[in-house]
């Protein structure tokens, strides 16, 4: 019974992580399309703050959850989709450190630009351009750690 629970604990943190992770990116977007920079300076503080609450928080849940199946159920950690899981989720826990990393200059970037009155600066556009494209290798690693934790494939040809 204990598993189960660990499991529905897992599961609903991965939909928690994905969610919110989707969720998070594309209000940055919408943040960085709008020209009032009041909304973008709003919605940068509130997608730093959601990303701390909920990814991060779920993130760690969702690690401590899946090696605690994995030891309940004496899986080897060297099993193909549990290595590629965790490499996959390493993948994916880089480039969010370094994407809230980013968020926290974006958003600190907006508030002096809103404070000053000056135009945003070609570091907020860097930092914008590197947080979109660092998006993309977590999302699709995330894709395949899904992958892998639901078909669980012994190899990387199929079962």
């Amino acid at each position: 019974m204990l598993y189960l629970w660990i499991k529905y604990i897992h599961i609903l943190s991965s939909t928690i992580v994905f969610g919110t992770g989707i969720g998070t990116a594309a209000v940055m977007v919408y943040g960085h399309l709008y020209q009032d920079i009041a909304v973008k300076v709003a919605i940068y503080r509130y997608v730093v703050i959601a990303d701390w609450i909920f990814t991060s928080t779920s993130g760690f849940v969702q690690l401590i959850s899946g090696l605690a199946l994995v030891y309940i159920a004496n899986i080897p950690i060297t099993t193909f989709w549990i290595l590629g899981g965790l490499i996959g989720y390493s993948i994916t826990a880089i480039c969010w450190f370094i994407v809230v990393y980013l968020q926290i200059k974006i958003k600190q970037i907006a508030e002096v630009t809103y404070a000053t009155g000056k135009p945003l600066s070609v570091t907020y556009y860097r930092y914008f351009y590197l947080w979109f494209f660092l998006g993309w290798p977590a999302f699709i690693s995330l894709l395949i750690v899904f992958y892998l934790m639901v078909l669980k494939p012994y190899s990387l040809f199929g079962s």
